[in-house]
């Protein structure tokens, strides 16, 4: 790299210089240097001062070397890049030389880096990460005081928790199992959330779903996916639901109750109010729900619904 940068230089001076930076940060970086070498680094190259300030670190170091205090914010006229939160800036008023903006952006790429080396995860990150090692969860798990078996949550907006289920979210439960297991109850648990629905009338369904009580409906989130076609009682169920608000309400609640007078109950209106929709609802969909079988055919389209819904959920 020395050579080719020398070669450079001859050919074109800036050219060449571009590559001492690239070479300079590459160095840094191959020698595990921390963020305030690196800052040390771009106030070097660019021969004025340099500050960090992200959440935790905040250094300035003078083109000298000398680290000192950041004093006020950043003027708006120095060269800089955004970083995690806050940013990298040479304290350089005025005109803005040629080699900067290759310092700059050397310096954050290698800042970068060594933030994402030295982040230390979360202990609830750790307890759920496969990937993390069976010792590193075990110290995790006692850190967030965990019982000896507990379930992973799924949650619908994309957080995840061990133990607690919070009633404001839609959440998936996985099932209960010694911590260094908690990873595959947390596999568990997201294919639960496919499962639920927001319980209104145009989502009816269960906001909570626990991974134990789907039984064979898992073969049914393996087989559905973003690209996957809706089967053509999903069809049938969509037109029904376009046909009457009820309608969606009323299919969950027969689908879900013991008899079609549970069922009157749970929706609040008489039963032969509840006949006279299931007529207009069997009508559209071209099956009777009347029997175990119809019901049955009503809760398996029921539950692909709610995966086709949640088929592209942000996991």
């Amino acid at each position: 790299m020395r050579e080719l940068a020398g070669r450079l230089a001859a050919l074109d001076p800036e050219a060449g210089a571009a590559v001492k930076v690239i070479a300079y940060f590459d160095r840094l970086v191959d020698g595990h240097a921390g963020l305030e070498s690196l800052v040390r680094g771009a106030a070097a190259l660019a021969a004025c001062p340099a500050r960090l300030d992200v959440p935790g670190h905040r250094v300035r170091v003078s083109a000298e070397g000398q680290r000192s205090g950041l004093g006020g914010e950043p003027d708006p006229a120095w060269p800089g890049v955004p970083l995690a939160g806050g940013g990298l800036w040479l304290e350089r008023p005025g005109q803005t030389r040629p080699l900067d903006a290759m310092v700059l952006e050397r310096a954050a790429t290698a800042i970068r880096l060594v933030l994402e080396r030295d982040r230390v995860p979360e202990p609830l990150e750790t307890v759920l990460d496969e990937a993390a090692s069976p010792e590193a969860r075990r110290r995790a798990g006692r850190r967030l005081g965990l019982p000896s078996t507990v379930r992973a949550v799924a949650c619908s907006d994309g957080t995840v928790a061990v133990g607690e289920v919070r009633a404001e979210k839609r959440a998936g439960v996985g099932p209960a199992v010694p911590v260094l297991e908690l990873p595959a109850s947390l596999a568990a648990a997201k294919v639960a959330l496919r499962f639920t629905a927001e319980g209104t009338p145009e989502d009816p369904g269960p906001r909570v779903v626990h991974a134990d009580d789907l039984g064979g409906l898992v073969v049914l989130a393996q087989a559905v996916g973003p690209g996957t076609e809706p089967v053509p009682d999903v069809r049938a169920l969509e037109r029904a639901a376009a046909s009457a608000p009820w309608m969606l309400a009323t299919l969950d609640a027969v689908a879900t109750s013991a008899s079609l007078r549970s069922a009157a109950t749970v929706l609040i209106v008489h039963h032969s109010t509840l006949q006279d929709r299931l007529g207009h609802a069997e009508a559209m969909l071209g099956w009777s729900v009347h029997e175990p079988d119809g019901r049955l055919r009503l809760q398996l389209a029921l539950a692909l619904r709610r995966l086709h819904r949640q088929s592209t959920i942000a996991w």
